[in-house]
């Protein structure tokens, strides 16, 4: 197994070499083109080429001339006071570029962790320097950064990957990697990750650590997530009115794989629309999944919850 952690061994270094996200590529590609961007803000879930796009876009801007110097990236959501504003990135943006660069960049990963206060802090700085230095903001909700900088960016809303996109990637880590990699152990590693790229390469990792063959049970062992299957057959039983039988199965389903409550209610919510049921009906168990899940969140038993959301299921037809 390789000592590098394979999200930043495969990560892309070209934006032609980017996943997905096909619209934000090309428009960026034009700002490449152009030698000039304006402050950008990225912003959508986790794992889906936020900040891969920001970094292949500069490596692409400043193609030889990349460099420390020219690109300073900080986590905002560690360094998220007012006070790293006024000294560090401050101090980055008002320095000049060498002669033939037009602009330096900093990276703001996490930035809508950042107080209020810093915010603030950092709209001035961006007006104040921006001949210097321009900002890439990258984020999971565009909705936290406030107004003034919003408007001084250019919005770019990234979505979570295609099934299909990151399928063509794991193919393509797997045999640089000279991993067997079936069909079944494919399928459980689109289900778990969702979209995010990240965490389907990480898993894939994980999975091929003892062995070169993966399959569907090294990557539910190694996720800690129960089998779709698993799940749809506990909720079938309910529906049926054996209660106490999904009850037991949903205790070794915890016992088997070590989830929390948390993880089994998003599990139980999601197979909720694969049951064949009534619309109506499914509206309904969504509802009460909703309601446990916000107890379990605000502290409640974790076998009492569970145990009354699969009671619920058996009693379905008398659910208002």
């Amino acid at each position: 197994m390789s000592d590098i952690i394979w999200v930043e061994k495969y990560r892309p270094r070209s934006l032609s070499d980017v996943v997905g996200q096909e619209q934000i590529v090309s428009r960026l590609k034009i700002f490449v083109e152009n030698k000039n961007l304006p402050h950008l803000i990225f912003s959508g879930p986790a794992g889906v080429g936020k900040t891969t796009c920001a970094h292949a876009m500069v490596r692409d801007l400043f193609g030889t001339n990349y460099s420390r110097d020219l690109v300073r990236e900080l986590n905002a959501s560690d360094e998220r006071g007012i006070e790293i504003i006024r000294t560090t990135i401050k101090e980055f943006a008002r320095q000049k570029t060498i002669s033939g660069i037009p602009f330096k960049i900093m990276i703001l990963d996490e930035s809508d962790n950042m107080t209020s206060a810093a915010q603030q802090a950092l709209r001035r700085t961006m007006e104040s320097y921006s001949k210097n230095t321009r900002f890439i903001l990258l984020c999971n909700y565009s909705s936290k950064i406030i107004e003034p900088i919003q408007s001084r960016c250019a919005v770019f809303r990234f979505s979570p990957l295609k099934d299909e996109e990151i399928k063509q990637r794991l193919e393509y880590i797997s045999n640089l990697e000279k991993i067997k990699l079936n069909s079944e152990a494919l399928k459980a590693i689109l289900y778990v990750s969702g979209g995010d790229m990240r965490k389907a390469v990480n898993v894939l990792q994980a999975a091929s650590a003892s062995t070169k063959t993966v399959d569907q049970d090294a990557i539910f062992k190694v996720t800690g997530k129960a089998r779709p299957e698993e799940i749809q057959k506990m909720l079938q039983l309910s529906l049926e009115g054996n209660f106490l039988q999904a009850r037991k199965m949903l205790q070794d389903l915890l016992l088997k794989y070590g989830l929390s409550g948390i993880d089994i209610v998003k599990q139980i919510h999601r197979e909720i629309y694969n049951l064949d049921i009534e619309e109506i009906q499914k509206v309904k168990l969504a509802d009460k999944t909703g309601e446990i899940n916000f107890r379990l969140i605000e502290g409640a038993d974790e076998n009492i919850q569970l145990s009354s959301l699969l009671a619920q299921f058996s009693n379905l037809k008398n659910i208002a």
